[in-house]
């Protein structure tokens, strides 16, 4: 194997190792520095604290069925997660493109 594919493969395998740190380090970051993912957050743990069959549908195995005010809860709760997946992904996005930058 050459040496860049080595630097490569170690780089890559470094990324994977350090991800799930990053990945914590950026969600603690956003917490304290934007108030509106704070808030986004803070709403969807009230909705999982609220609506306990969420945790049912999320995790639980089995039948479930729900009421219509169970399903838009649902409907609800999952657009948030989403909005918030999403709002974590860019900001991964942005912290690569930065250290990108540095090396």
């Amino acid at each position: 194997m050459s040496a860049v594919a080595e630097e490569y493969n170690d780089l890559v395998k470094r990324m994977e190792d350090g991800f799930m740190d990053i990945d914590n380090d950026i969600i603690i970051d956003l917490q304290k520095q934007d108030e509106s993912y704070l808030a986004l957050c803070r709403h969807i743990w009230d909705i999982e604290r609220e609506y306990l069959f969420i945790l049912n549908v999320t995790e639980g195995e089995g039948n479930i069925s729900l009421t219509a005010e169970e399903h838009r809860v649902l409907v609800e709760y999952f657009r948030l997660s989403l909005k918030k997946d999403n709002i974590e992904r860019k900001q991964v996005c942005f912290r690569g493109i930065q250290k990108g930058m540095l090396i």
